[in-house]
């Protein structure tokens, strides 16, 4: 039995909030031809970064989101700009969020944030041997805090829900799986 897919027949701008455009979608049912709306947050695709100084410390923030009024503890990350590659963005983010340059920087792999809202996906990196540069530039609004732990406190942070964004759990997954690998057969 196949799933049924919801073609697009139209797509209609309803919002545009800066960092992201909200369109209603009206699409019809490839199987039943029942005809429904549908909205998605089009975003710009994203990159978050698993940052480690030579001496095995994590670069992480802390920084004020809106969503859930309150300071979140996170890894540096944003927005792609439009035709810039991934890699490159998520060098400028940690270097403008934190300071920090990496000797290397490795590609995780990619995610979908949210599938059933959003268009875009996340880029995952590793940014290996970090130093510190000190050459912050934040955004506007931005006002975030570096805060350096050591790898082997992460998995507790998670468990304790001191770190809780999901996209930044996802990250430490990659990177965790990468480590794995690369121990594995080496």
């Amino acid at each position: 039995m196949s799933i049924d897919i919801w073609k697009k027949i139209e797509s209609k701008e309803i919002a545009d909030c800066r960092v992201f455009k909200v369109h209603e979608v009206f699409c019809e049912n490839s199987t039943t031809n029942e005809k429904a709306n549908f909205y998605v947050i089009d975003n710009p695709d994203w990159v978050n970064i698993i940052a480690l100084t030579e001496d095995e410390k994590v670069v992480l923030i802390e920084q004020y989101r809106q969503g859930t009024e309150e300071v979140t503890l996170e890894i540096p990350g944003g927005m792609v700009d439009e035709n810039e590659e991934p890699s490159k963005a998520a060098e400028r983010e940690l270097t403008e969020e934190t300071g920090f340059v990496p000797k290397e920087m490795i590609y995780l792999g990619k995610s979908r944030p949210n599938p059933a809202i959003q268009s875009n996906w996340i880029y995952h990196f590793y940014a290996k041997d970090c130093y510190e540069t000190g050459n912050t530039q934040f955004d506007e609004h931005e006002d975030i805090r570096v805060k350096l732990v050591n790898v082997n406190e992460v998995e507790n942070l998670i468990e304790s829900e001191k770190i809780s964004h999901s996209l930044v759990v996802n990250g430490f997954y990659r990177f965790e799986k990468y480590r794995k690998y690369k121990y594995e057969t080496h």
